[in-house]
Parts: C-alpha cells; structure tokens; sequence
C-alpha cells in the first residue's frame, strides 16, 4: 500500500470531524465571542500598563508589536484547542476505544485526523474574524513576507507540539480514567510556559530560561518571534524551526510509546 493510499483511510475520520463541527455553527459564534472578550482582557490591560511610553518597551518589543503578540498569541492557543485530550478520555472511559482498537487504522492518526479540522475551522472561523476586527481598532504590526513565511511554517509545527501534547493527556486517561485536573494543569502551564499570559521576552532571566528549555514556547513564543522578526538573522530563524521541530519529534515519538503501553494494559469488560 503506498503512503497516499495510506492516508486516505484518514480521510473520512477527518470530514466526519468536519460535518460535526458544521452542525453546531453556534458554537463559533461563542468562541468568537469568547476569544474577542480574552484577547480585549489582555490586550488593553497591557496597552494600559505601558501607556504614554515610546519606542522600545522591555524585551525590545514597541507597542504595536506587543499588541500584535498578545493577540496572536490568544489565536494560536485557540487552534491549538483540538480537543483530542477530552476526546480520548471519554473514548476510554465510555470503553469505545475497544471499538477504536478494531478498526485496520492507527489510533494517534485518526486522533490527529479528526482534531486538525477543528484547528483549521477556529482559524477560518474564530480566530480569522478577531484579528481582522482588532486590526481596525487598535494599532498592529504588519509582518514582511519572509515573516509571515517562517510564522507559518512554526505554525505548522506548533500544531504538531500542541497535538502531541494533548494526545499524552489524553492517555493519562488509561491510568486515571478522568484527566479533569491533569487537563487543568496541562492547560495552566502550557498558557503560562508558552507565552500565551506574559511574552518570554519580559519574563524574569531564570524563569524565561527554564520556558526556552521546554517544549511550550514552540507553540507560541516561537511563531511569534518569527513574525515580529525578533531573532538575529537567518541562523537565529533556523535555530527556532531546529528546536521547534526537534520538540515535534521527540514528543512525537513519546506519544506513539504512550500509546503502545497504555493499549498493554487495556482492559475493557463487557457483554
């Protein structure tokens, strides 16, 4: 079987995703509403903390630049909000996941399968609207096209970071059948880590250390460097893609042994 053949056995996985979103339209209308009010919360709360100052503002970062990060930042965590770690939970709790383990389809696969659609719809949907509306209210930077270039190939790997990282989540849910308070804390340290609450750049010296040496920033901080071009030329560029997919890799390959241990220890009772 050749690898595009392969990979249409995902396909359905990812339209039947699709169609479900699509019958609950209301739910990008809260999200938008959602997202419109946290992005306000964070946007002006830091407009207001450095009002009246000009040029450079701690972390080399202007105004317009740091309006434009705190923005983006709240968009990338929305399409980053796959719900693949809710949806192998209850997978395991309901014991669907016997019915999972039958299909001739790898787990992990249809799990990505069905939660890239909802990034793709939050982007096109939630996330593309917020930012066009903030960009008529407020002062943003517009990035270059190398910028916009090497922000959505980190993109692209940011999504694979935050799948990875939803996907061990989730098969926490092999061990404590409800991942309510991992998820909880997952999702407290990745905002904080990430740069999605306080950019890395205006982060005390160790603390913005210990953030640069976990996986986190990947999903925000480092898309967004690339953007605002805050990195010492191409070498600086292709030091964020290296860790960023290294990152991708490692915790790639941690979620697939994840996996084969949890389906080892799988027991689902039934009759």
């Amino acid at each position: 079987m050749t690898a595009a053949a392969g990979l249409r056995r995902y396909t359905p996985f990812a339209a039947g995703s699709l169609q479900g979103l699509l019958q609950y339209r209301s739910t990008f209308l809260v999200n938008a509403v959602t997202a419109t009010t946290a992005v306000g919360l964070q946007v002006f709360l830091w407009r207001a903390v450095y009002a009246g100052r000009t040029g450079a503002l701690p972390g080399g970062y202007d105004l317009p630049q740091l309006t434009t990060y705190v923005l983006l930042a709240q968009m990338l965590a929305l399409l980053q909000a796959n719900r693949v770690d809710q949806e192998v939970s209850e997978e395991v709790r309901r014991g669907d996941i016997a019915v999972s383990l039958l299909r001739p389809v790898h787990y992990p696969l249809t799990r990505l399968a069905t939660g890239l659609p909802v990034s793709l719809a939050n982007a096109a949907l939630v996330a593309a609207p917020v930012v066009a509306l903030y960009a008529l209210l407020l002062p943003l930077t517009a990035p270059t096209w190398a910028g916009a270039v090497l922000f959505a190939v980190s993109a692209a790997l940011s999504l694979v970071i935050g799948f990875a990282v939803n996907l061990l989540v989730g098969l926490a849910a092999f061990v404590t059948t409800n991942i309510w308070g991992v998820r909880i804390i997952k999702d407290g340290v990745v905002a904080f880590f990430a740069g999605q609450v306080v950019p890395l750049a205006l982060m005390p010296g160790p603390l913005a250390a210990v953030a640069h040496a976990l996986p986190f920033q990947g999903m925000v901080d480092g898309p967004l460097r690339l953007l605002l071009g805050h990195y010492t030329g191409p070498a600086g560029a292709a030091g964020i893609l290296a860790v960023q997919a290294a990152w991708a890799a490692l915790l790639t390959g941690l979620a697939a042994l994840a996996w084969r241990s949890a389906v080892r220890r799988l027991e689902v009772l039934g009759g």
